[in-house]
């Protein structure tokens, strides 16, 4: 097992609680084409086979798709997508044309992209994984050996990666799968979102994670980032216990979030279709705080009806019956989230444009059919449903919004607060609307000018930047004034320890993967609400993230602080 002496501690994020220990197993490197390859005989034969590998790859993302919940399924939908692109298959033959093999001509090809990908930031650069894993799940096709991935386990085992892509990720079986463990990717990026859905414990931007040998024991804490590697009898105990303790705090966990004094904060979840609708409707939580409705559209090449999303809605309100809320976010796509019947052409930085609420304005068609499907599924549900737009920066467009939605029937209309401007205008962007909730990865995103899936950048996302809080501090501000409720549904909702940061600034309800709503529910219940406002000024105050963090965790009850 190892001694005291030889363990090696390294630190990542930790983006999905829990504690797990076992061997290593390495993740199969990508295929690469050959160097020795020699030139296609004929390209235009070698296209065609190259285009069939393509469709093989598309073809077997489908078929996991189909075996995966919500969440992955339209994130592998979406991947399929990319191995079906006409501008890669032609890239692919030009290369083929200039000489190059075929296995070489794909890699090229993928290579091209991905800079481009990267170049453009936002959404695209979140994709550079999964397309050079489709560009290695080709590779391997041509070649006629097998595609990469996590080899078959024979015992519950820590999974070992540089990154691991959607399509690795979301057929992963839990009862053997006990952590996972990656040298890059940051709190947004697929493994992360996954493994937290799948409850599974994780730890991401690990740095020293690729130098762990194959059968090496490895224990790992998916809620410090703490990863030791050949960890002493005396840490695996610890850390054993420390999950046994946290167990036993949780098991008393139930009903809604409320301070020790009595403080209501609502505890809702995110989901991403009707399977997570079904699973979240069936957990401890309030209702909704996130519906993502982008699976609607993503894994669709035309439009879709009215009637066909009125019967998605309807599936997916069902599970809430009429107390409990659900949240929708309309479309978030556009120029970096392409769909094919709303492309609005190319952009220099589609990061900061037709996005969200930009492209619904552009579209008003597509906008207005989703309203009115949400509005006729409410109806035949009888469901709390509230709107709420994506990427709202001015006062006139909240107030169009909010137009749109009265004029579809619905109750409450709401916005994404992800844009520092309506941040800071917070008063004037929800004077005609009934809420706000902030898109935490986004608001990080544009405060600090990084790029969400830049591991490199991973410490400007901390969501514990004390600028970062400021604006959120900014938000609430506004919203108090105008008596309106405030919500958080990106990542940092899930976090026990920021969830007290942020009910001190005057967040309402915090949103999040349902396996987080037990450690935030009960973080809340050891702390009054003017402990939390004392936490959130000794976070707003500090220097640095670290700072803001430390000093939470110092003042925090010891009994939450032995558990995170």
């Amino acid at each position: 097992m190892g001694s005291a002496v030889d363990q090696q501690n390294l630190h990542g994020i930790g983006v999905s609680a829990g504690a797990a220990y076992g061997p290593a197993v390495i993740v199969a490197p990508a295929v690469r084409a050959p160097a020795d390859e020699q030139p296609a005989a004929d390209p235009d034969v070698a296209l065609v086979e190259v285009k069939a590998a393509f469709e093989k790859v598309a073809v077997d993302l489908e078929q996991r798709a189909a075996r995966a919940d919500d969440t992955a399924q339209q994130i592998l939908k979406a991947t399929a997508l990319i191995a079906r692109d006409k501008g890669l298959h032609k890239a692919t033959g030009k290369q083929l044309a200039s000489g190059k093999g075929p296995a070489t001509s794909v890699h090229l090809a993928v290579e091209e992209y991905a800079a481009q990908f990267e170049a453009l930031g936002g959404y695209f650069a979140e994709r550079v994984t999964d397309l050079r894993d489709v560009g290695s799940r080709t590779i391997a096709a041509v070649l006629g050996v097998p595609a990469p991935g996590v080899p078959n386990l024979a015992e519950p085992s820590i999974i070992v990666a540089d990154d691991l892509a959607p399509a690795e990720t979301a057929t992963l079986d839990k009862a053997l799968v006990a952590g996972i463990v990656t040298q890059e990717g940051g709190r947004t990026s697929h493994t992360a979102i996954l493994a937290a859905q799948m409850g599974i414990p994780a730890v991401v931007h690990c740095e020293g994670a690729l130098d762990i040998a194959a059968g090496t024991p490895v224990a790992i804490d998916g809620g410090t980032g703490e990863v030791l590697v050949s960890p002493s009898p005396e840490n695996v105990a610890t850390l054993r216990d420390r999950g046994a303790r946290r167990e036993a705090a949780l098991a008393g966990s139930a009903g809604p979030g409320v301070t020790s004094d009595g403080h209501p904060v609502s505890l809702l979840a995110n989901i991403g279709g009707v399977e997570d609708a079904v699973e979240a409707g069936a957990a401890d939580c309030e209702g909704v705080g996130l519906f993502r409705t982008e699976f609607v559209f993503l894994s669709s090449s035309t439009a879709p009806t009215l009637e066909e999303q009125t019967q998605i809605y309807t599936k997916v309100f069902e599970p809430f019956g009429s107390d409990r809320r659900v949240i929708v976010r309309t479309l978030d796509a556009g120029a970096d989230k392409p769909l094919a019947f709303a492309d609005l052409g190319p952009e220099e930085n589609p990061a900061l444009g037709r996005r969200g609420l930009r492209l619904s304005q552009a579209r008003e068609d597509l906008l207005d059919t989703q309203l009115e499907a949400l509005a006729a599924a409410a109806s035949a549900t009888g469901a709390d449903v509230r709107v709420m737009a994506p990427m709202v920066a001015t006062a006139d467009e909240a107030d169009w919004f909010a137009q749109r939605v009265s004029a579809a029937g619905l109750a409450k209309s709401g916005v994404m607060i992800e844009v520092p401007a309506a941040a800071l205008r917070a008063r004037d962007v929800l004077a005609n609307v009934d809420f706000g909730s902030l898109g935490t990865n986004d608001l990080a995103q544009y405060t600090m000018a990084a790029d969400r899936m830049a591991g490199a950048l991973s410490a400007l996302l901390d969501p514990w930047q004390p600028a970062v809080l400021a604006v959120i501090d900014a938000a609430c501000k506004g919203a108090a004034e105008l008596g309106k409720p405030m919500g958080v549904c990106g990542e940092s909702g899930g976090d026990a320890l920021l969830a007290l940061v942020l009910t001190g600034l005057g967040v309402h309800s915090l949103s999040m993967a349902p396996s987080k709503v037990p450690m935030v529910r009960y973080a809340l219940s050891l702390h009054s609400l003017d402990d939390c406002r004392r936490l959130a000024q000794l976070a707003l105050g500090a220097r640095t993230a670290a700072d803001a963090l430390a000093a939470v965790r110092e003042a925090c009850n010891p009994d939450l602080a032995a558990l995170v």
